[in-house]
C-alpha cells in the first residue's frame, strides 16, 4: 500500500452548505469561525459554485487550525452539512477520496474538475 506524506497538503477548505432557510445559521456559523480562528471566510454563495451542490460558504484554513476548527464545527454546525477537504494540488481527490464530511454527504459536480 503507498501511503501519502502530509506534506502535500498545503491547506484546507471547509465548505459550509445552505439553503434560504438556514442561510443565517450558516452566515453566523462562518462569522463566529473567522473570530475564533486564523481562517479566512469567503463569500456567501446563493448559487451553486464549481463542484457544489447547494449554496456554500468557504472557510479557508491550514493545518495548525485543523483540529480545533473541526472540533467547534462538530459541536456548532447543528443541521448544516460541511465538506471538509485537504489542497493537495490534485483537484479530483482532494474533494473525493481525501474529503470528509459533517453532516448528509452530498453528490457534487465533479465533471468541473
Amino acid at each position: 500500500m503507498e501511503f501519502q506524506d502530509i506534506s502535500l497538503i498545503e491547506g484546507y477548505h471547509a465548505h459550509v452548505y445552505f439553503d434560504e432557510t438556514t442561510v443565517e445559521q450558516a452566515k453566523a456559523l462562518c462569522e463566529e469561525a473567522g473570530k475564533l480562528f486564523q481562517v479566512t471566510v469567503g463569500r456567501m454563495h446563493h448559487k451553486n459554485v464549481g463542484p457544489h451542490p447547494s449554496w456554500s460558504c468557504q472557510l479557508a484554513f491550514d493545518r495548525t487550525n485543523y483540529a480545533d476548527l473541526l472540533s467547534w464545527l462538530a459541536l456548532n454546525r447543528k443541521s448544516l452539512t460541511i465538506l471538509i477537504h485537504p489542497l493537495t494540488g490534485n483537484d479530483l481527490k482532494d474533494h473525493t477520496d481525501y474529503a470528509l464530511w459533517m453532516g448528509e454527504p452530498q453528490a457534487l459536480k465533479l465533471d468541473v474538475l
